[in-house]
This record gives C-alpha cells, structure tokens and sequence, in this order.
C-alpha cells in the first residue's frame, strides 16, 4: 500500500471544541481528533486498491476494443467456414443423387422391366365386332343439312 496521506473531510478544530465545550480536557480532545483521524485515513487507503483510476478505465476500454476486434474477425471466420461447408453440403449431395441416379439407370439395365402384353378378353372382341357401322346415307355433312330457319 501506498504511504500517501488523503485529504479527509474532518474538521478536527470543530471536533476538538465540541469535545471541550462537553468536558473532556484539552489534550485528551486533541488525541481523540488525531486518532479519529488516522482511522479515516486507514479506511481510506483500505478502500483505494478497490477504486479504479483514469489509467485503469482507458486500459479496460483498450481491452474491450481489443476483444470486440478479435470477435468481428472470428465472427467473419466463422461466417466463411459455414459458406464452405454449405457449399461442399451441396456438392456432396447432388453427387449422391447422381450415383443414385445412375444406380437406378444401371439395374434397369441390367434387370429391364418386362413388358407384357394383355390381350383383350373374348368378350370384348365380340362386342366391337357385333356393333354394326351406321349406314353411310344417314351421314349428313353438317354444312348440307337443311336449317329450320332457312324454310
């Protein structure tokens, strides 16, 4: 600790009086005012580590200025390195779907699916055959069709 003397508001000669004007002797008022004193003068230097001074506040704010730096440039870092893997995300999954794809293109090589062909039933051959084509004069072109208006 330091050994400087701090000014402590105590006005001793007021304290020394009142201390006479109650009956204590006067150098007795005079020990008490001096010792009173000193007490303050401990409790302040007891107190001083824990204030911080002008120096100690641009120091912490140079630390923070520091600290908010080195965080931008992780936070840029960190920003690119997701971009990066984002995009080998996406390379690896559309080279997935490609071998997927031509996993799918190779068994159906492989294995072709067989076609079959399904031949109508007999009754359904019958029917198209029994139904008889309508006789060729009671097709009209529409155009020569007589109207009802035209009469």
């Amino acid at each position: 600790m330091s050994t400087t003397a701090f000014a402590v508001p105590f006005d001793t000669l007021a304290f020394v009086k009142k201390l006479e004007s109650a009956g204590v002797p006067s150098p007795q008022a005079e020990a008490q005012a001096e010792a009173l004193t000193g007490v303050f003068q401990k409790v302040e230097e007891s107190r001083m580590p824990d204030l911080a001074t002008k120096g100690d506040v641009l120091e912490l704010k140079r630390d923070i200025a520091a600290i908010d730096a080195k965080m931008e440039t992780s936070e840029a870092e960190l920003k690119r390195d997701m971009k990066e893997m984002e995009l080998r995300m996406v390379i690896k999954m559309a080279g997935m779907i490609l071998a997927c794809v031509g996993m799918i293109v190779g068994y159906l090589r492989v294995f072709p699916m067989p076609v079959q062909i399904v031949q109508p039933s007999i009754q359904e051959m019958r029917q198209t055959a029994l139904v008889p084509a309508p006789p060729p004069a009671l097709l009209v072109p529409p155009a020569a069709a007589p109207t009802q208006s035209a009469r």
